[in-house]
């Protein structure tokens, strides 16, 4: 199998991720509600996982690091727990669902207003002047992905939250498509708030990302229930991470989330990030070429891109594409719309949607030679 889906979920894992997964399943203790020897075990283990999250995104307050199921939960946290009746908020003409979906209940439900800013292919300039339009002086939040998922274009996020710290105004990044492959620290960026996924470039398993609050506005929690801590309040504790950490936490996906993050500081992000640029631009360059494959975006760079791209074979549905990259040629790919309507919207494929190809820090050279051998074949192909 040849893998090219990693902006979905990285695979492979690193063989130490596997292991620590089968480890925690084997101690089977309830990490923070035990003083015994394999509860304070696995309590150690969550700390360890929270620390170098913390320490890999430069946040000081470790316990501002907040352990969630996903990062689609992190995003909604910081909307459902930060907007209330009358804001309006600002996100961008390239956000994933977990963003829009969340945002346009609050529309319809009459809680909030929300504006579109558009975004511009690599031209930073233009974009922070089309979100400081869209703002207001009702705007609450600004929200915004650090890296298109269909298309890879980075956003001017430095730039951006300097805007909204002129503006008083609350500022989240979806680091969906960019922790563990763009250098990212909280502070140097100046957010407010970073939402992550952990199975992604960060090489963990499904079912784990983080929450980093850059702020003392701290949100509502979605949910409240036993935190192991203030046992007999009735109320949730206000305490960070408790506030957001009701429940059992899932011990086996953050003890080896740990030594994901421990994979990619060793690789280093610079490196996978020069591996991964290195392979799409290859991929970029000799797909361009070939008359019936479309392509959306200039030749991704460093500079304005994260290392994935879209394209579409001519007269071919993108399902059909990648139904015979996997048949034919063992190419896992993605196809669709990607959960992105509004990037769909943008690049003018809301009719078909594309097929969408993302290297990690495994892929080779005879990987993406091979795909685009397939891509070639399958573009001439009358079938």
């Amino acid at each position: 199998m040849i893998y090219f889906d990693n902006a979905a979920t990285t695979y492979p894992k690193p063989i130490s991720v596997v292991r620590a997964v089968n480890d925690a399943v084997k101690l089977s203790a309830n990490p923070g509600r035990s003083g015994y020897k394999s509860a304070m075990l696995a309590s150690e283990k969550i700390f360890d996982c929270r620390q170098k999250a913390a320490d890999f995104f430069g946040l000081s307050n470790v316990e501002n690091c907040i352990l969630v199921p996903s990062c689609t939960v992190a995003l909604n946290t910081v909307i459902y727990g930060s907007l209330k009746k009358g804001c309006h908020v600002v996100i961008s003409s390239l956000e994933h669902n977990s963003v829009l979906r969340p945002i346009q209940k609050l529309f319809d439900m009459g809680t909030i207003t929300y504006d579109v800013a558009e975004v511009f292919e690599s031209d930073a300039d233009k974009t922070v002047d089309s979100f400081r339009r869209c703002m207001n002086d009702k705007t609450k939040l600004v929200i915004c992905t650090h890296a298109s998922n269909v298309f890879g274009m980075k956003l001017p996020v430095k730039r951006i939250a300097a805007l909204c710290k002129y503006y008083g105004v609350l500022f989240c990044i979806d680091a969906a498509q960019s922790a563990g492959v763009v250098p990212i620290d909280i502070n140097d960026i100046g957010a407010d708030f970073i939402c992550v996924p952990g199975h992604k470039g960060l090489y963990g398993p499904m079912g784990t990302g983080l929450l980093l609050i850059n702020t003392d506005k701290i949100p509502e929690s979605l949910y409240q229930g036993g935190t192991g801590s203030s046992s007999l309040d009735f109320k949730e504790p206000d305490l960070l991470p408790d506030k957001f950490e009701s429940g059992t936490l899932n011990f086996p996906g953050f003890a080896s989330l740990a030594k994901g993050i421990d994979f990619v500081n060793l690789k280093s992000v610079g490196r996978i990030a020069d591996h991964e640029m290195k392979l799409i631009r290859k991929i970029y360059a000799k797909l361009k070429p070939m008359k019936n494959v479309e392509l959306y975006t200039d030749m991704p760079d460093k500079e304005n891109f994260v290392p994935l791209m879209s394209f579409n074979v001519k007269g071919k549905d993108p399902a059909k594409v990648a139904e015979i990259l996997d048949r034919k040629y063992g190419i896992c790919v993605r196809s669709g719309f990607h959960c992105s309507p509004l990037a769909h919207k943008y690049m003018n494929t809301g009719e078909s949607g594309t097929v969408r190809v993302c290297p990690s820090a495994f892929t080779s050279e005879r990987d993406a030679d091979i795909l685009i051998n397939a891509v070639y074949n399958i573009s001439i192909s009358k079938k």
